[in-house]
């Protein structure tokens, strides 16, 4: 009894003697015609996709505003006349940022975040729309923040605790 042989030339594999076809697993070379009608189907389907997407607008429920440039939740707002502070927190971190209320023209923008027995973590500078965000392990601790635009500022005690 013969093991199974594949012969390239012919195309047939010779079990007990007895040749027969080569089954086909569907599976060829990247220039094989099965890449080549996957290609062609999805050049078909994208724009279609896109096109859909343009008609129906945008799905989900994500809010009116710019996605947040800090993960977590939303756990303090604090606002003042130039702008706001956003405390947001995760599993064992928190996050914030200062948000200008008139984006646009450069300004001295400063958020700061601190937690309980370590060192704040500073973002400063000038800029148009927001600072931050800064980033802090706040596992089982408290932590306190503030922010700045212009000359108005705002914080929080300690929070999270």
């Amino acid at each position: 009894m013969k093991a199974n042989v594949f012969d390239e030339v012919g195309g047939v594999d010779e079990v007990d003697g007895v040749e027969r076809p080569l089954r086909s697993s569907g599976r060829r070379g990247r220039s094989g015609p099965t890449v080549g009608r996957r290609m062609a189907a999805a050049l078909l389907v994208l724009p279609l996709l896109g096109a859909l997407g343009l008609v129906l607008g945008p799905t989900g429920s994500a809010p009116a505003q710019a996605a947040s440039a800090c993960p977590g939740r939303l756990v303090k707002t604090v606002t003042f006349s130039t702008g706001s502070l956003r405390v947001y927190k995760s599993r064992a971190y928190a996050c914030a940022v200062t948000v200008a209320k008139k984006p646009g023209a450069r300004r001295t923008m400063r958020v700061s975040l601190q937690p309980r027995g370590g060192r704040a973590v500073v973002d400063s500078g000038s800029f148009t729309k927001l600072a931050g965000p800064v980033t802090v392990h706040a596992l089982n601790r408290c932590v306190r923040a503030s922010g700045s635009v212009g000359g108005s500022s705002g914080s929080t005690g300690w929070i999270l605790c």
